[in-house]
């Protein structure tokens, strides 16, 4: 992409994305002063070839795929062998054991879970995915037995691919419904 076009195609990036200081007359090559730092990686999908866009999806899929089937095959598809969780939780190993130990386990409160996906956005190397998660708890979550109740909750991840697979995760789930659905808090 050309110099001007590029500089025009990232001040409206960051103006659609709400980075402060942008003004609306803001013009291409035009200094641009943020009243934010500038973000560490910024993802401006031109038209990718449609094949780099296919392996991307194939990798978010296969992984929403294992989380809706607990079916280990789907992680180790997905995942790089050198897979980096950046939000990693307390007590969860690094790497591709980790999903597998947190889906098995969850399936032991849960084992009716699915996972849909309901939004992916696909940008660069990066892969956004809105999972929306649904069960009931019939299982055992740490000393809670469930009584059947419905579990609904939803997540948020962002992938980095790297040769057709996840090499890094960032993920967000909303564990204060889903721990209220569980009974282990009070709503």
């Amino acid at each position: 992409m050309h110099n001007k076009n590029w500089q025009r195609a990232l001040t409206l990036a960051l103006a659609a994305a709400g980075y402060g200081g942008v003004s609306a007359g803001a013009s291409a090559g035009a200094s641009v002063e943020l009243s934010l730092p500038a973000p560490q990686h910024i993802a401006i999908d031109t038209a990718p070839a449609r094949a780099d866009t296919d392996v991307r999806v194939l990798a978010a899929r296969r992984y929403a795929a294992f989380w809706n089937t607990g079916d280990a095959q789907f992680a180790r598809q997905a995942l790089s062998p050198s897979f980096i969780d950046r939000t990693l939780p307390a007590g969860r190993p690094q790497g591709v054991d980790g999903p597998l130990q947190a889906s098995e386990g969850f399936r032991k409160a849960v084992p009716d879970l699915n996972a849909e996906v309901q939004d992916m956005t696909v940008a660069g190397d990066r892969v956004a995915v809105h999972l929306r998660f649904r069960g009931h708890f019939t299982g055992v979550f740490g000393q809670l037995q469930g009584k059947g109740q419905a579990v609904d909750f939803q997540a948020h991840d962002l992938y980095r691919i790297q040769d057709g697979r996840i090499a890094e995760n960032w993920h967000l789930e909303d564990n204060l419904t889903l721990m209220q659905q569980l009974g282990a808090i009070p709503q």
